[in-house]
C-alpha cells in the first residue's frame, strides 16, 4: 500500500501523484474521463486536481466541464468520502477574479457541479494584486467556517502577497494557505525555486506543482525529428530547441534506463523528491498513459540521480 503524504498542516492525505482533471471535457469526453478516474482510484490513487475554468477554452464549452464530470462519476461511483477533490477560482468565464462577491458566487457554482457540500483544498487559481488579501482571506475564510471549503491553498501567487496572506491569517487567527501550486518542472525551476520555496517551506505549506510533466515534454516522447498528435505539442516542443531541455532529456534517459523506469516516472520522482513537494499534478486523456504516472509511488530516486537531474537542468 503507498503511503500517503500529508498535505501541510492540514488533516488531507493524500496519493503522491494528483490527477490533473484539465484533460476532462477538453481532450477526454466522460467516458475517457470516467475510465481514468477508475483506473486512477483502483492504483490506490485519492487527490483529483481541478478548476472552476476547466475547459472554457474548448470551443462550445464555457467553463465547468471538468468539475461537472467529475460531480457525475463520485455520484455514480458514490465515493466523495475516498477522495480529495481540489479546485480553484478567479478564471471562470462567468465568475472572474477574487473580489469577496465572486468568491462566494464560484465556490457556490463548483459545489453544484460537483454535486457535493464541500471542496477539499480550495485554491486561488491566479492571484488578483489589485485586491486586498485581507478581502481574498476573508471570503475564504467564511467559506471555511460555513463547512463549504475544508482547508484553503494559492496557486500563481508572489512570494510577497502569499507572506501578507499567511502574516493576516495568523493576526486575525482565519483560515490559512495550506498548500500551494507552482508551475514547476525539471525545465521550469525559476518560478518556484527561491523566494517562494524558501517561505513555503518556513511556513510548512506543501507544494503541488501543475505543468509537472512540461506539457508532456518530460515524457520523452518528444524527440528531435518527430512529430506528436497532441494539442500540447507546441508547449513541449519549445524545451526541445534548448540546451537545457536536451541535457535534461539525456539525464532523464540515463536515469530512466538504469532503474527500468519510464522518463515521464523519473521526472514525476525528481519533483518529489525536492523540498515542500507533496505530490506532482499529471493528467493522463487515456488508461494507457496512467501506469508511467502512478509507478512515481513506488520510485525514490539516489541522492546521485537527484543530482544529476538537478546539475542537468541548472
Amino acid at each position: 500500500m503507498t503511503s500517503l503524504r500529508k498535505l501541510g498542516p492540514s488533516d488531507l492525505e493524500v496519493f503522491p501523484l494528483a490527477l490533473g482533471g484539465n484533460v476532462f471535457g477538453w481532450t477526454a469526453d466522460q467516458a475517457q474521463s470516467f475510465a481514468v478516474l477508475d483506473a486512477y482510484t483502483a492504483a490506490g490513487g485519492n487527490f483529483i486536481d481541478t478548476a472552476d475554468s476547466y475547459s472554457a477554452w474548448v470551443e462550445g464549452n464555457r467553463g465547468g466541464e471538468s468539475e461537472t464530470i467529475i460531480g457525475k462519476w463520485i455520484k455514480e461511483r458514490g465515493n466523495r468520502s475516498d477522495v480529495v477533490i481540489a479546485t480553484k477560482v478567479s478564471q471562470h468565464p462567468d465568475f472572474q477574479g477574487l473580489s469577496a462577491a465572486n468568491i462566494r458566487a464560484a465556490a457556490d457554482a463548483s459545489l453544484k457541479r460537483l454535486g457535493t457540500d464541500h471542496i477539499d483544498l480550495y485554491y486561488t487559481h491566479f492571484d488578483q494584486p489589485d485586491v486586498p488579501v485581507e478581502e481574498i482571506i476573508g471570503a475564504l475564510d467564511e467559506l471555511v467556517k460555513a463547512g463549504k471549503v475544508r482547508h484553503i491553498a494559492a496557486s500563481n501567487i508572489s512570494a510577497g502577497r502569499l507572506a501578507a496572506s499567511l502574516e493576516f491569517s495568523e493576526r486575525e487567527g482565519l483560515a490559512r494557505y495550506v498548500a500551494l501550486q507552482p508551475h514547476y518542472n525539471l525545465v521550469s525551476r525559476d518560478t518556484y525555486e527561491g523566494g517562494l520555496r524558501d517561505l513555503a517551506e518556513r511556513a510548512g505549506l506543501s507544494a503541488v506543482p501543475y505543468y509537472a510533466l512540461a506539457s508532456g515534454f518530460l515524457t520523452g516522447k518528444y524527440r528531435p525529428g518527430t512529430t506528436v498528435d497532441s494539442p500540447r505539442a507546441e508547449g513541449a516542443a519549445k524545451h526541445l530547441a534548448s540546451e537545457r531541455g536536451q541535457k535534461v532529456l539525456a539525464a532523464l534517459d540515463e536515469v530512466a534506463r538504469a532503474r527500468g523506469a519510464e522518463p515521464a516516472t523519473v521526472a514525476l520522482a525528481w519533483l518529489a523528491a525536492q523540498p515542500t513537494v507533496a505530490a506532482p499534478i499529471a493528467s493522463a486523456r487515456t488508461v494507457e498513459q496512467l501506469p508511467a504516472l502512478l509507478a512515481v509511488a513506488g520510485l525514490e530516486l539516489t541522492d546521485e540521480e537527484v543530482t544529476r537531474l538537478t546539475q542537468a537542468s541548472a
